[in-house]
């Protein structure tokens, strides 16, 4: 758990606030903002005037299209709550990057702790992956086995048909007995 003004955030929360925009996990300015202790627009104030510390792979501005994606898919009631513009989102590296230009003590220990839930989640990330495989290569060749007792139930059924037509086309040989005359008659 993270100290916010001694306040403490559950992990889960800060775990509810990474996203997934292009294939990247990030974190909106809004919600920095606020784990930071700082107004939403002197964080962007900040990240403009250190434009050059932050490369695309730790900060990009979001589009129209995905912003109302956010929107409408996450609980954000609207726009208007992403600060009225398209806001910035910030990757694990541009959230630490962010807390060295913002340069308070809050920003530093809340970056440390964001950093720990993004590698947290990487590593959940990457036993999921695991299992993953596992179960495709579990599917994979029970699917072999699929085919093949298919096959046999197949051949299983086309041997009982023959079966019955078998046994209904044969005639039965043999004796008859007859009761009366306690002698056998050839049928």
């Amino acid at each position: 758990m993270a100290k916010k003004n001694n306040v403490l955030i559950p992990d889960e929360i800060l775990m509810n606030k990474i996203y997934v925009i292009r294939d990247q996990k990030v974190m909106l300015d809004r919600d920095l903002a606020q784990l930071y202790n700082v107004k939403p627009f002197r964080l962007r104030e900040q990240v403009k005037r250190n434009a050059d510390k932050f490369p695309p792979h730790f900060m990009f501005q979001l589009n129209e299209e995905e912003t109302n994606f956010m929107v409408s898919q996450n609980a954000i009631p609207s726009k208007q709550h992403l600060g009225g513009a398209l806001p910035l989102v910030f990757t694990e590296y541009g959230a630490l990057q962010l807390a060295n230009v913002l340069n308070s003590a809050v920003a530093t220990k809340m970056s440390i702790h964001i950093i720990e839930i993004f590698m947290r989640m990487r590593k959940l990330i990457s036993e999921n992956e695991e299992i993953i495989k596992f179960i495709q290569a579990l599917e994979q060749k029970t699917n072999g086995n699929t085919k093949s007792i298919e096959l046999l139930f197949e051949y299983m059924d086309e041997m009982m048909t023959k079966k019955e037509v078998k046994s209904k086309a044969m005639k039965v040989i043999g004796f008859k007995r007859c009761i009366k005359t306690k002698s056998a008659k050839r049928v």
